[in-house]
């Protein structure tokens, strides 16, 4: 069975780093774009990051820019989020997702979800 599984969430001061983790089973990354998406409490849901198939390129909404890195190992079949210089904003759950669909911050293109990880950033 196709599945995607988020770790790495915590508890996190402002300005802190977590790095999470996204592994697949059933399928290999390397063959979809996978994205990283948050959901605050009382916001909509939004695309953070993404790095696409073949090429590895990445993308990132402009509120993340030079804080976060998206990154892939194909030998643990293993997606991560690095993130830095946390602000209480970033609060959120995270989630990663796979598609096929080249607009890999659009939370529609994505056909496999993982049940997501939190993250609080807070003193």
């Amino acid at each position: 069975q196709v599945q995607l599984v988020e770790s790495g969430g915590g508890l996190v001061q402002p300005g802190g780093s977590v790095k999470l983790s996204c592994a697949a089973s059933g399928f290999a990354l390397d063959v979809y774009h996978i994205g990283w998406f948050r959901q605050a409490s009382g916001k909509e849901r939004e695309g953070v990051s993404c790095i696409r198939r073949g090429s590895g390129h990445t993308v990132y909404a402009d509120n993340v820019k030079g804080r976060f890195t998206i990154s892939r190992d194909n030998a643990n079949n293993t997606v991560y989020l690095q993130m830095r210089s946390l602000k209480p904003e970033d609060t959120a759950a995270y989630y990663c997702a796979a598609g096929l669909d080249s607009s890999c911050l659009f939370s529609g293109g994505m056909d496999y979800w993982g049940k997501g990880t939190l993250v609080t950033v807070s003193s």
